[in-house]
């Protein structure tokens, strides 16, 4: 199938925007909880809507009262945090566009986002995040910058007491002065490479797409619902559910520091969670690998095969007795403990960021926990596609939410049109004629529709290796085979105009140690020592070697160098939302690789 479509479910009037949602769970009778925080007491105490109407209408009347204006841009620095959405509906009730900073960005990366869109306020988590923006506002002269409030400093009072003079009705005005065509926010794509583009996405983008995907997902999204947020908000994913689930009335709970994750999981027991693949893998190496380094890693491999076997017997409707009774006891053994160290409740994962890969998504739905693997970008408000509890095909990105459309070029490239497409990139009109093409958005990912309108992604269309005898190499089918092992962290497939497909891999600092011991070394051997020894090498060759029978022989891995540091976003090699680099990888990383190309091809 070449295109698929799907009608929307809902009509929004085109006076509408996403404020609406807060006015609208604040006159619900049942007043649902929007937000929990934690007190200093420890215990999560609840944010009903009309409290967060109210304190977001004070925010809102300072913003107005420090000069914030119809269409005015104020960037928001900070770690995941409930503040982070209460000043951003904040921006958007005194009529402002917001605009996400990364927290990890650096000063010439926030003057970037400051300066380019024109910013004439921005909120900053701490004094760290603030000296970071008075150092881009100095350096680049970005005058228009107003004003910086923190929000640990006391700078919300501060606003909360500026906008005291401010009237309803003046609010009331600015609240409803943007529409569905109106830009709501300009997010800056991390991207992998070059200067970010700011992406102009609408209240509409945000309303349509939360509307129609409730129609799809109300009885995973409701206001019987609990999640909490641990992605970067300044990321489309994590902001697009933050926003849908005050459209639908959930509870949302915050947790900056991922460290705290784990507690915050099992006090807060969420009902779903959202996460990029790479945390999946973690939760699932993390598991085998403490497992092995207990003594139980037979039963836990057993346990795996039996979940995948029978989440794949569901899915075909030929589940048997047998495999039922498998199930129940590893259900007592294992599944029962990894679900209670999620917090006990959790029944659905939403999935986006990257391919999650077919196995893990069996495994998971196995132990009880559907992952609902989705498919979108900056660009598209975040989710183009994605699976239901009511329609699901794991191995797949799912179908169009409705609304929406997915047509496969001739060149095998991903379009879309619909709610969720972006108005288009800020100041760079240049671009349209590259990004659109007869109105349907250019993803540069490739990919395939089946008969019943699922996406399958294939790779990404900038990141297809041609080599040097001309034979066109995916590198995510490689890839994500050999990262799937706890001792890996990082693949990097190469070869372009080279003689044969080589790779950069690096070893995961977690599930080291464990894996040295159980393989008779001393587990304080360092990452550079590990590097070089001829059984973490023979280990990390026979993955690659499992990964190279899905592909043809000019395509397999024929060298590998195991570097002997990750690639991370404090590196500079991953993006914020954990995605490599692959141009800064292959420029810090060019002596070994013109090292493994000069020296003699692996058998």
């Amino acid at each position: 199938m070449r295109e698929f479509s799907v009608p929307p479910l809902v009509n929004v009037a085109p006076e509408t925007n996403i404020t609406d949602f807060v006015v609208r769970q604040a006159a619900d009778p049942s007043n649902p909880a929007l937000f929990a925080k934690l007190n200093s007491s420890g215990q999560w105490e609840d944010i009903r809507a009309t409290d967060f109407l109210t304190d977001v209408s004070a925010l809102a009347k300072g913003l107005i009262a420090s000069g914030v204006g119809v269409g005015d841009r104020v960037g928001i620095m900070s770690r995941t945090r409930y503040e982070w959405s209460l000043v951003d509906f904040a921006i958007w009730f005194a009529g402002g566009i917001s605009v996400p900073i990364y927290e990890t960005s650096s000063p010439s990366q926030v003057a970037w986002n400051l300066g380019n869109s024109g910013a004439v306020a921005a909120f900053a988590e701490s004094a760290h995040h603030e000296d970071v923006i008075r150092q881009a506002v100095n350096a680049e002269g970005l005058d228009s910058v107003g004003h910086v409030w923190q929000l640990e400093g006391g700078g919300l009072d501060v606003l909360r007491t500026a906008g005291s003079g401010v009237s309803d009705q003046e609010l009331e005005a600015r609240r409803s002065s943007a529409a569905l065509a109106d830009v709501a926010t300009i997010i800056y794509t991390s991207g992998t490479t070059g200067r970010p583009k700011g992406c102009e996405l609408t209240h509409g983008n945000f309303v349509e797409l939360s509307e129609n995907a409730l129609a799809s997902l109300g009885n995973v999204v409701n206001e019987d619902a609990k999640t909490i947020m641990f992605l970067p908000l300044a990321h489309v994913f994590a902001r697009f559910i933050s926003v849908l689930a005050v459209a639908a009335g959930a509870k949302v709970a915050h947790t900056p520091d991922i460290k705290n994750l784990l507690a915050d999981l099992q006090s807060f027991q969420p009902t779903f969670i959202l996460a990029v693949p790479r945390v999946f893998e973690k939760v699932f190496n993390s598991a085998l690998t403490k497992a092995e380094d207990g003594g139980k890693g037979a039963i836990f491999h057993k346990a795996v095969d039996t979940a995948i076997a029978y989440s794949k017997a569901r899915q075909s409707g030929s589940l048997g007795l047998v495999l039922r009774v498998k199930h129940a006891v590893f259900d007592r053994l294992v599944y029962g403990k990894l679900r209670a160290a999620m917090g006990g409740q959790v029944s659905h994962a939403v999935s986006g960021g990257g391919p999650l890969g077919e196995r893990l998504g069996h495994f998971f739905h196995g132990i009880g926990l559907q992952i609902l693997e989705g498919y979108g970008l900056t660009e598209t408000t975040a989710p183009i596609t994605v699976n239901t509890p009511s329609l699901i095909k794991i191995g797949t990105v799912g179908a169009p939410l409705p609304g929406n459309a997915v047509r496969i070029a001739d060149d095998g490239e991903i379009l879309a049109k619909g709610v969720c497409v972006m108005k288009g990139y800020f100041k760079r009109e240049d671009l349209a004629s590259e990004t659109f093409v007869d109105g349907w958005f250019r993803t540069g990912d490739i990919g395939e529709l089946d008969e019943q309108g699922f996406l399958k992604i294939t790779g990404r269309k900038k990141e297809i290796i041609v080599t040097a005898g001309g034979k066109n190499v995916v590198p995510a089918l490689l890839e994500d085979q050999i990262r799937a092992d706890a001792l890996v962290s990082q693949v990097l497939v190469i070869g372009d105009n080279r003689p044969f497909i080589g790779a950069l891999v690096t070893l995961d600092e977690e599930a080291l140690p464990g894996w040295l011991e159980r393989h008779g070394l001393p587990s304080s051997t360092t990452i550079t020592d590990a590097a070089d020894n001829a059984l973490v090498r023979a280990a990390v060759q026979e993955l690659i070697s499992h990964a190279n029978k899905s592909v043809s022989h000019a395509e397999a891995i024929k060298s590998f160098r195991i570097v002997p540091s990750d690639f991370t976003e404090a590196s500079g090699h991953l993006t914020p939302s954990l995605k490599v680099k692959r141009a800064q990888v292959m420029k810090d990383f060019d002596a070994v690789i013109e090292e493994m190309y000069s020296a003699p091809k692996a058998s």
